[in-house]
C-alpha cells in the first residue's frame, strides 16, 4: 500500500483536498505524466493541431448525440418524423443536430489531416508503430460509427445507401447471403436494420473509440511525440534528463491548441449557422424526403468521407480483375528472373501467382470491389513496414517523394469527386487508374522509397523562435 502524502493543517483548503485526492486517485501524477512534465518537440508546426482538433470532435460528437437519443425515435415508422421533430419543436435541437451532422464531415478532415502529417513526417517509423496502428484502428471505427449513424434518420439517402452497402456484403463467397442477413436482421433493409445500426453507433462502436484514443494517446506519450525534423528528442537530455529540444505541453502546447480550437471553431460555426447541408455534401438533400423502399434515387452515393472507397469499388470491374490478373503474372515474372531467389523459391512465388491468378477469375467482380474497397484501409496498418525511406520526415527525403506525395492527394482527391458523380465510361476508367495508383504507391513503398539519395538529417531539431 503506498505512503499517503501529508499536508500542513494551515494548508489552503484547495491544496488540502488535491491531497486527499491524490492519496486515492493519481490525478496530479497522471496531470505531469501527460500535461506539465510531458515534454514534446519545440519545432511542432500547424500540422500538429490536428489530433488535438479531432478530440474536440469527438466530445462535440458524443455530447450533441446525447441529446439527440433523448428525442430520437429509433423505429422504421416513426425514425424520419423524430428528426423533423428534433428540428422544428425541441428547442435549439436544429442546432444540436446540425452540429452532429456537420461535427461528421469535421472529424473525417481533421483526421485525414491528422493521418496525411503522420505519413509525410514519417510518424509510424520505429518506435511509433502501434501509435499509427491504434491510428488506423480509430479511422476503421469511425468509418463503421459514420456508416451506421448515416442509415438514423430514415431519409432516401440514408435507407439506399445502407441498401447498396450491406448488399455488397452479399457478394462474399459461400458466406455471402447468411452474412447479408445477419447485418441487416432481415432479408431487406428495415425495422430490424435499424435498430441495429442504433445500437452500434450510440453503444458499441463509442466504446471501443473511446478505448481505441486511450490507447493512442497511452502509446504515444509512452514513445514520445514525432516532430517534422524526424528527430528523436529524448536522445539529447541535460543533467536533469530533460530533453534539451522540449518543451513542456502545458503550458506551450495547450495555448498552442487553444488558438486552433478558436479558428476551428470560427469555420465549424460558420458550416453551422449558415451552410450546414454544405451544397449537399455534408447532408444530401434526398436525405430530406422519408425513406421510400419503392422509389429508387436516380443517383445513390455515400458520404463525401467515403466517396474515395467508394470509387474504387465501382473500379473493380471484369477489366480490371483481367487488369489484376496481368499484373500479377508480371510481378511474379519480375520477382523470378530479376528477385535473385532460390529455386524453391521461385516455384513457390510461381505457384502463388497461378493461385492468386485462378482466385481473382473464379469469384465475381463485385466481391473483389469489395475487397478492394477494404484493402485500401487495411493497407494503412502496414504502412510503417513498407516505407524503407532512410530519413523520416519529408523534409530530408528525396525532392521526388514529396511529388509522389503529392500525386497520392490528387489521386485521392480525384477518386472522391469521382465517388459522388454519376457513372460514366472516363470516369470508370480514371478511377481504374488511380485505384491501381493508390495500391501501387503502398505496395511499391519497399522499392520506390529506397531511391535516391537523403538529405543528412540533423541531430537536433531546427527551431527558429515566432
Amino acid at each position: 500500500m503506498a505512503e499517503f502524502k501529508q499536508v500542513s493543517p494551515n494548508a489552503p483548503i484547495g491544496e488540502k483536498l488535491m491531497t486527499w485526492v491524490d492519496n486515492r486517485f493519481p490525478a496530479s501524477k497522471l496531470y505531469k505524466e501527460h500535461m506539465s512534465e510531458y515534454y514534446a518537440p519545440k519545432n511542432f508546426n500547424f500540422w500538429y493541431v490536428f489530433g488535438s482538433l479531432a478530440l474536440l470532435v469527438l466530445v462535440i460528437q458524443i455530447v450533441t448525440g446525447i441529446f439527440l437519443v433523448m428525442h430520437y425515435k429509433p423505429d422504421a415508422n416513426l425514425a424520419f418524423a423524430s428528426v423533423e421533430y428534433i428540428m422544428r419543436d425541441v428547442p435549439w435541437g436544429w442546432l444540436v443536430r446540425y452540429m452532429h451532422s456537420t461535427g461528421a464531415s469535421a472529424f473525417f478532415i481533421v483526421v485525414y489531416l491528422h493521418m496525411f502529417r503522420g505519413m509525410i513526417y514519417g510518424s509510424y517509423r520505429k518506435p511509433r508503430e502501434l501509435v499509427w496502428i491504434f491510428g488506423c484502428a480509430i479511422f476503421l471505427c469511425l468509418m463503421a460509427e459514420a456508416f451506421m449513424g448515416y442509415l438514423l434518420p430514415w431519409g432516401q439517402m440514408s435507407y439506399w445507401g445502407a441498401q447498396v452497402i450491406v448488399n455488397l456484403f452479399t457478394a462474399v463467397p459461400f458466406i455471402g447471403p447468411d452474412l447479408g442477413i445477419l447485418i441487416r436482421g432481415d432479408y431487406v433493409v428495415s425495422d430490424a436494420t435499424l435498430n441495429r445500426f442504433f445500437s452500434f453507433h450510440v453503444i458499441a462502436v463509442p466504446l471501443v473509440l473511446l478505448g481505441l484514443v486511450v490507447a493512442h494517446i497511452i502509446a504515444l506519450h509512452e514513445v514520445g511525440s514525432n516532430n517534422p525534423d524526424g528527430v528523436e528528442i529524448k536522445a539529447k537530455k541535460n543533467a536533469a534528463g530533460i530533453p534539451l529540444d522540449g518543451v513542456p505541453f502545458h503550458p506551450y502546447y495547450t495555448v498552442h491548441d487553444i488558438y486552433a480550437t478558436s479558428i476551428f471553431l470560427f469555420f465549424f460555426a460558420a458550416v453551422v449557422f449558415f451552410a450546414p447541408e454544405f451544397g449537399g455534401y455534408f447532408l444530401e438533400y434526398n436525405n430530406f424526403i422519408p425513406a421510400d423502399p419503392l422509389k429508387t434515387p436516380a443517383h445513390i452515393a455515400p458520404v463525401w468521407y467515403f466517396t474515395p472507397y467508394y470509387s474504387m469499388l465501382r473500379a473493380t470491374t471484369d477489366q480490371m480483375v483481367y487488369v489484376l490478373v496481368a499484373l500479377v503474372g508480371l510481378g511474379a515474372v519480375l520477382a523470378i528472373v530479376r528477385g535473385g531467389f532460390s529455386g524453391v523459391a521461385k516455384l513457390v512465388i510461381a505457384i502463388g501467382a497461378l493461385v492468386a491468378a485462378g482466385l481473382l477469375l473464379t469469384f465475381e467482380a463485385k466481391f473483389w470491389g469489395v475487397v478492394v474497397m477494404g484493402g485500401a484501409v487495411i493497407i494503412m496498418f502496414f504502412l510503417p513496414w513498407l516505407d524503407r525511406a532512410e530519413a523520416k520526415s519529408i523534409r530530408y527525403r528525396p525532392s521526388w517523394h514529396k511529388v509522389m506525395y503529392g500525386i497520392f492527394v490528387v489521386v485521392f482527391a480525384v477518386l472522391g469527386y469521382l465517388g459522388v458523380q454519376p457513372p460514366s465510361p472516363i470516369g470508370e476508367r480514371v478511377s481504374q487508374v488511380g485505384t491501381l495508383f493508390y495500391f501501387g504507391f503502398f505496395l511499391l513503398m519497399p522499392w520506390w522509397s529506397r531511391i535516391g539519395q537523403s538529405k543528412p538529417v540533423p541531430d537536433r531539431v531546427t527551431f527558429s523562435a515566432h
